[in-house]
């Protein structure tokens, strides 16, 4: 089993970024991470990533959540640079 280091280091993912899908999945943060760990992997995955940073982005800010927004809209920019890369 993968710790959440080793997502971390091997696919390029942040923290923050797992915390985020986390919270959008209601899952554990290591669940998230070697979730996010596979999806990156394809263009696929990496959509469906940006559909739920997008979601949150949208929650957090009908919530007036500012900072959770921004924190969406950064790892948004991030995975968007990620799918470019690798078209």
């Amino acid at each position: 089993m993968l710790s959440i280091r080793d997502c971390l280091d091997y696919c390029d993912i942040l923290e923050e970024d797992v915390a985020l899908i986390a919270e959008h999945e209601q899952i554990p943060d290591v669940a998230a991470a070697q979730i996010l760990c596979g999806m990156v992997q394809t263009p696929e995955g990496i959509l469906v990533i940006t559909r739920y940073l997008q979601d949150l982005e949208a929650r957090a800010d009908r919530n007036g959540h500012v900072h959770k927004a921004d924190q969406a809209r950064q790892a948004y920019r991030r995975f968007m640079a990620l799918s470019a890369c690798r078209d």
